[in-house]
């Protein structure tokens, strides 16, 4: 059983649904168009899209977060899969998104040969956007920890760490701990890009690129410290 099928019952507690990040990625999608949602964890902003009578669609690799997500929103529609498979459904798209991350899971050649499979299944002028940690800003450290999260009242704790942090792989550990025993630790690599990179290899695919963010709210991106990068891009028509 993978960590994340050990944190799915944690999950809304640690990334909780935030309406600023909703009302951006709505901001982009189109009534008459449907959305897929990638890395779509236990599934509370496609089941806001089903909702809002969009044609949602969600995928993860972990099946625990997709019974989750089919339960609570049985509106939307939920398929236990790998992102780097994308290019097996139908398609088109009028918005992809992908929060949380999820792209730093590819290495650069699954990266590349995913964002190719993208731009095929978006509907000309649709939009993809994604958000992932700021690595222009994290390359600069030798390691990263976050801020501890107390989960069931502070009977549970959730520990995440940057370690070994180098512009081709970076070691993410992260543990769900009661008092000082392990519920549940896990440690693999990640795949940082910095903004220039992904730019060059979505412009490379074909998308138009439209504006990078810091956040949900439509700050300006500021590579020096801004905590997270949010891109936007385009498939013209």
């Amino acid at each position: 059983m993978s960590f994340y099928s050990e944190f799915a019952p944690y999950y809304e507690q640690v990334f909780p649904f935030r309406e600023e990040v909703y009302d951006f990625l709505k901001g982009y999608a189109r009534a008459d168009g449907a959305v897929l949602d990638i890395g779509c964890g236990t599934g509370h902003y496609c089941g806001r899209f089903a909702r809002d009578s969009y044609a949602a669609m969600g995928i993860d690799l972990d099946s625990r977060m997709i019974e989750a997500a089919s339960t609570s929103y049985p509106d939307a529609s939920f398929h236990c899969m790998d992102m780097s498979d994308i290019g097996t459904l139908s398609g088109p798209f009028r918005l992809m998104y992908s929060i949380g991350n999820v792209l730093s899971h590819l290495s650069p050649d699954k990266l590349e040969r995913f964002v190719a499979k993208a731009h095929s299944l978006l509907a000309p002028d649709g939009y993809w956007v994604f958000q992932v940690v700021n690595w222009d800003a994290m390359l600069d450290r030798a390691e990263y920890l976050f801020p501890v999260k107390a989960l069931d009242g502070g009977a549970i704790t959730f520990h995440r760490r940057y370690s070994c942090i180098s512009p081709e792989r970076v070691r993410f550990g992260f543990s769900l701990m009661k008092g000082d025993s392990a519920v549940f630790s896990e440690e693999f690599a990640l795949y940082p890009a910095t903004a220039e990179q992904y730019r060059q290899l979505h412009e490379q695919a074909g998308f138009a690129y439209v504006g990078s963010y810091g956040g949900f709210d439509g700050g300006a991106f500021i590579s020096e410290r801004s905590a997270a990068l949010v891109m936007v891009f385009r498939k013209e028509k």
